[in-house]
């Protein structure tokens, strides 16, 4: 297929973030030598560079089963549109709910794209989607924080993405384009070095990391990266088809046999892409610490796992997604705890404890 146009905005933007790069790269590149040459390992970074853009995988992490405005679930939508929305469209996030003129997240794309989508005529569709670059394979995508399916992007995508280390709502300054990538991988070997980072990379020196980037076939770990606070975050400007660039979706193992699975399903057949599975996260409920995520989460998870369980079950993915739907769907039954805002927030946190303190689920089966 013919490469994705792009609006003026969104060459903007990218034009926007590669010049800021280029900037920080002689910083950057000082950096990563200083690391090359401590770790012990002969590379060079231009190899460094070329395997990380050329192997890393963008992978865009949503909860299948959440309620847009219009009621459809996210599903639901893709199935009908046949793309991949961002929050200024969707109206609903994993993140935080701020997508609209003088929003927070519209604030923090002003500064990181230059005022760029701030022009205007620019309309809600042509806003960047939000994912991360998944360096070593890691089977729950590069940001599980956001979602329990992800869609693989096609290894072209990399050219219309640009990066940043950590989170965009933090205001990172170490960013950077496939071409100019060298302010993120710096940023990087200094997090690794440092105390070390949630990518999947734990408990390895400078020196191994590197090595493993450097080869495609010893990265696919099959073990879970569980990336909740740091990651590499990749926007991705311009449309998102699921006919030209989707390679896979990953599906947590909770949503065989339910209808978002189906429809997932359904999606990928039709559009000629595969459906792959990854291992899930299953947690006890009787086993979620207060300490990760608030006082708040433990006594959540026991009601969500008395109302919607069924017998047997664990907490999982397809089961807080139940009482996500109950929450937007039967406001009446939630009111005790609130504005709908607060319980929809307590269980993104519930989320979180599962994919940091859960179990590879039972029923689990990798493609």
């Amino acid at each position: 297929m013919p490469a994705t146009p792009l609006t003026q905005a969104q060459s903007a933007a990218l034009r926007h973030v590669r010049d800021v790069a280029r900037r920080g790269r002689p910083a950057a590149l000082a950096v990563i030598a200083a690391h090359l040459a401590g770790s012990g390992a002969t590379i060079r970074h231009d190899e460094v560079i070329a395997a990380v853009t050329g192997y890393g995988r963008l992978t865009l992490n949503f909860h299948p089963d959440r309620v847009l405005r219009d009621g459809r679930t996210v599903a639901d939508a893709l199935d009908e549109e046949g793309v991949y929305r961002s929050q200024f469209e969707t109206g609903i996030s994993n993140g935080g709910l701020t997508a609209y003129p003088g929003g927070d997240r519209d604030v923090w794309e002003r500064t990181l794209f230059g005022g760029a989508y701030q022009r205007p005529g620019v309309l809600p569709a042509q806003r960047p989607k939000y994912g991360g670059l998944n360096l070593l394979d890691h089977p729950d995508g590069a940001c599980p924080r956001f979602g329990s399916c992800h869609l693989l992007l096609r290894p072209d995508v990399v050219a219309r993405a640009t990066f940043s280390f950590g989170d965009s709502h933090l205001g990172p300054t170490d960013v950077g384009t496939a071409t100019v990538f060298e302010p993120v991988l710096a940023a990087l070997l200094t997090a690794t070095a440092g105390t070390g980072v949630s990518l999947g990379v734990s408990g390895m020196d400078t020196g191994t990391l590197l090595r493993t980037l450097l080869s495609r076939r010893e990265r696919t770990s099959g073990r879970a990266g569980r990336a909740l606070d740091d990651y590499i975050e990749a926007q991705v400007h311009g449309e998102v088809s699921l006919a030209r660039d989707v390679e896979a979706v990953v599906l947590d193992p909770s949503f065989r046999d339910t209808d978002a699975g189906r429809r997932l399903a359904g999606i990928a057949r039709r559009h000629g892409f595969a459906l792959r599975w990854h291992p899930g996260f299953e947690l006890p409920v009787q086993a979620v610490d207060a300490g990760f995520r608030g006082p708040a989460v433990p006594p959540l998870a026991a009601r969500v796992h008395a109302e919607f369980a069924r017998p047997g079950e664990p907490l999982h993915a397809a089961l807080i997604g139940r009482a996500a739907a109950s929450v937007v769907r039967e406001p009446r039954r939630w009111a005790d705890r609130g504005p709908a805002e607060v319980t929809l927030q307590d269980l993104k946190l519930l989320w979180h404890v599962l994919v940091w303190s859960g179990r590879p689920a039972r029923s689990s089966c990798s493609a």
